[in-house]
C-alpha cells in the first residue's frame, strides 16, 4: 500500500505542470508565463514548422502587415527543410525551440529529454544562426522534469493567452479569427499553426486564410505586434 501511495505520488508530481495550458492557477504556481511579461504588445506565435507550403505563405502574410512574429520551430522539420528556417530567420522572426520531436513530454525520460533539446538546439541554430532564448512544449503540455532542464539551459517557457484552435478539423477561417483575437489586450500571446505535420491535413490553410483578420485586429488594439523578446 505505502509502495502504492509513493508511486502516486511520483506521477502526480511528474504530471503536476501539465494542465498549465488550461488551468491559469497551474500555470502561475509553475511560472509559466502565458503573457508577455511587460504586459505590452501583442505576439503572434506560429508552432510546428517549417512547412513547404504553410511557412511561405505565412511568411508573405506577415511582410505585407509589416510585422514580425516568433516562429517555434520543431528540429525534425528544420532537418527537412532549412532553407526555410534560414528565410524565418533573415526575415527578421524570432526562433523559438518546440523541441526535435513533436511528441507528449509526460512520456518521456529526463535522459531522453536532455537528448532531445540538445539536438533540436543544434539543429534550429545551425540552419538559422539563431540562439534560441524561448521554449514552447509540444502540445503545451510540461513534465516537471521538462521545465526544470528548459530552465537550465537557460530557455524561458512560454506558452499563450490566446489560440485559434487552427488545427481542428473543422476549423474554419472565420472562427479560427475569432477565437484568436477575442478581447485582446497588451501582453497577450496568440497560438497558430503554420504546419500541419502533426493536425489535420491542409489545416494551414485556414491559419492563412485567417491570418489576416488576426493582425487587423491586433493591430486595432492600438497595440504593437511584437516577438516574444522584444517584449522583456
Amino acid at each position: 500500500m505505502r509502495i502504492e501511495v509513493a508511486l502516486i505520488g511520483v506521477a502526480a508530481a511528474w504530471c503536476a505542470p501539465a494542465a498549465a495550458p488550461v488551468c491559469g492557477p497551474v500555470a502561475a504556481a509553475f511560472r509559466i508565463p502565458v503573457r508577455l511579461p511587460q504586459r505590452h504588445g501583442i505576439a503572434v506565435t506560429f508552432d510546428d514548422g517549417p512547412h513547404r507550403q504553410g511557412t511561405p505563405a505565412v511568411l508573405e502574410a506577415l511582410a505585407r502587415a509589416d510585422v514580425q512574429a516568433t516562429f517555434f520551430l520543431v528540429g525534425e522539420q528544420v532537418e527537412r527543410r532549412p532553407g526555410l528556417a534560414r528565410e524565418i530567420a533573415a526575415a527578421g522572426h524570432e526562433i523559438g525551440v518546440h523541441g526535435y520531436r513533436h511528441t507528449l513530454l509526460l512520456r518521456r525520460s529526463p535522459r531522453a529529454l536532455r537528448e532531445d533539446y540538445a539536438r533540436a538546439a543544434d539543429i534550429i541554430g545551425s540552419a538559422t544562426g539563431a540562439e534560441p532564448l524561448v521554449y514552447r512544449p509540444p502540445y503545451g503540455v510540461f513534465s516537471a522534469p521538462a521545465l526544470a532542464i528548459v530552465r537550465r539551459l537557460g530557455w524561458r517557457p512560454l506558452l499563450w493567452s490566446h489560440w485559434g484552435r487552427d488545427w481542428e478539423a473543422r476549423a474554419r477561417p472565420e472562427a479560427i479569427a475569432a477565437r484568436a483575437s477575442r478581447d485582446l489586450s497588451g501582453g497577450d500571446v496568440v497560438l497558430l499553426h503554420d504546419a500541419d505535420h502533426y493536425s489535420f491535413a491542409d489545416s494551414w490553410r485556414r491559419t492563412v486564410s485567417a491570418l489576416p483578420s488576426v493582425l487587423e485586429s491586433a493591430s486595432a488594439t492600438g497595440e504593437p505586434l511584437v516577438t516574444v523578446s522584444q517584449s522583456t
